[in-house]
């Protein structure tokens, strides 16, 4: 997938992003910092979508912008976490290197969408 997914499969993909947080944070040992990582991580990883569909139901570019935006804080938020697992040695870093990918690549389409409205609408 691209920069110039439509919305219906960026959707699925941000959902499917969440999912994948979820089922990370059951499996994480039942230990304080692990719990205590893994629910930061839980709740700025399921935030990436619901701020992305708010974004998508925006009724101006400016609020498309802003919700992006805080859709974008939300992954840099989750890949902090997930490089606090890994270099922590709670979950060593195969387990999580395709999880972390992925949010990276979410972070670079949605930085492309945040740069193109920008410019569409000149903000």
């Amino acid at each position: 997938m691209n920069q110039n997914e439509p919305p219906a499969a960026l959707k699925t993909r941000t959902k499917q992003f969440a999912l994948r947080i979820i089922r990370l944070y059951t499996a994480l040992p039942e230990n304080g910092p692990a719990r205590v990582i893994g629910m930061q991580l839980l709740r700025s990883g399921t935030s990436v979508g619901a701020q992305y569909r708010e974004g998508v139901r925006s009724r101006s570019d400016a609020e498309l912008v802003s919700k992006l935006g805080s859709a974008l804080q939300e992954l840099e938020e989750t890949s902090y976490w997930l490089e606090l697992l890994v270099e922590s040695s709670i979950v060593p870093r195969p387990k999580l290197a395709d999880l972390m990918a992925e949010a990276d690549e979410l972070t670079a389409i949605l930085t492309t969408c945040v740069k193109k409205t920008k410019a569409r609408a000149s903000l």
